[in-house]
């Protein structure tokens, strides 16, 4: 088996499709980077010509940036060696990252989840999920379980849902992808494999960038936006990615955010006449008339809910004079509000529901707060 192999197509494609996940954090600074570095050179010929004795680091101490950029590290052919690996060449730093990882390795090995526990116990409280092409760092082994380090997650999965040993491997070969870190203020990215070649733009310190290819022992190519450029493997680190755990605490952050999105997401304009407008707004004055414009909305959307639903009638009128549904439109007081003039308020929270809107999501029923399960909105409950 050719694990880590860079030049196969595989991995070549795979690289592409997750490349520069912190690009985006990174692209103003390597853009001031970018600019600072042309005011440099500009600057420093137009001073050779003249009497100024300033170096070209003077110029970055003036405008404040010496402490966080060493002019002297930019340079793909000068750059200072910060770390242990780096007096190896590329290949063998890919080997001593795939020791390191194979020693220790487990990956998840599940449809979608697996809990990590505090405690080697199916009772313990989770701490956080592992999800499926998932892995982790193993540090210990217990009665069928094992404790495993996923990014910020640390705690005890049951044995049997990990993998370990070379089917791990193997596993990591399919869904990781190899990442090269600058071990340099900046690093240039190049058009070719070439220290004459052209310069794409700069990579900065401690940045990760998706490796594509192993040109040779002195460049490699990576995924630098949505072009290859290419850097020189004297200033760079490798690691081998593999996505990790989910903290339980972002899972409940992640989870709420997405029921929130969904309970305000728009469900679509349904067209209505002004008579059917009015006779929505009338319903919600005798529901929610009280409640905030939220509240109404919501109720304006249940009804909307309804006639979008085959279950209910597929008009606004048939929804709200269905048997047994609205007491306010069944004893009349709907009708009357109808007559003698709705709340502009309401009709806004009427033409609102028209329009899609929701406060409640999908919601199809609701009553007043109290024993039933359901999102809660002011006095009423919605499910």
């Amino acid at each position: 088996m050719k694990l880590f192999d860079m030049k196969t197509k595989e991995i070549k494609a795979k690289a592409l499709k997750n490349h520069n996940r912190k690009l985006l954090r990174t692209s103003a600074v390597n853009s001031t980077v970018a600019i600072l570095l042309s005011f440099v050179f500009v600057t420093s010929s137009f001073l050779a010509f003249g009497t100024s004795s300033y170096a070209a680091e003077d110029l970055f101490i003036s405008a404040g940036i010496s402490p966080y950029l060493n002019i002297s590290q930019v340079f793909d052919s000068s750059v200072t060696r910060q770390e242990e690996n780096t007096s190896l060449d590329i290949n063998e730093k890919m080997l001593m990252e795939k020791e390191r990882l194979g020693e220790h390795l487990a990956m998840a090995n599940v449809q979608q989840s697996l809990n990590i526990r505090a405690e080697a116990d199916e009772k313990s409280a989770r701490v956080g999920m592992l999800y499926k092409d998932c892995g982790g760092t193993i540090l210990e082994r217990a009665d069928g379980w094992i404790k495993i380090k996923s990014g910020a997650v640390i705690g005890w999965a049951k044995e049997e849902f990990l993998l370990t040993g070379d089917e791990a491997m193997a596993m990591a070969v399919e869904v990781g992808y190899w990442l090269a870190t600058i071990n340099a203020a900046a690093v240039r990215v190049r058009e070719e494999p070439d220290k004459n070649a052209d310069i794409l733009g700069y990579i900065v310190y401690e940045d990760g960038i998706s490796i594509i290819e192993v040109i040779s022992d002195d460049w490699i190519s990576v995924a630098y936006g949505d072009v290859v450029g290419y850097v020189a493997t004297d200033y760079v680190s490798v690691k081998y990615h593999i996505d990790e755990a989910e903290t339980i605490e972002a899972v409940l952050k992640r989870e709420a955010e997405e029921a929130e999105r969904r309970r305000t997401a728009n469900r679509g304009r349904l067209d209505a006449t002004a008579d059917e407008v009015r006779l929505l707004g009338a319903l919600i004055y005798c529901e929610a008339g009280n409640q905030s414009y939220e509240g109404k909305v919501a109720v304006g959307a249940v009804v909307m809910n309804r006639v979008r639903h085959r279950a209910f009638p597929n008009t606004i009128h048939g929804v709200i004079y269905a048997s047994g549904q609205f007491p306010p439109a069944l004893n009349g007081k709907v009708a009357r509000i109808y007559e003698s003039g709705v709340p502009a308020s309401c009709l806004r929270a009427a033409q609102a529901a028209l329009d899609g809107e929701t406060t409640v999501g999908g919601a199809l029923y609701f009553r007043r707060a109290g024993n039933r399960a359901g999102y809660v909105l002011g006095d009423h409950v919605f499910w």
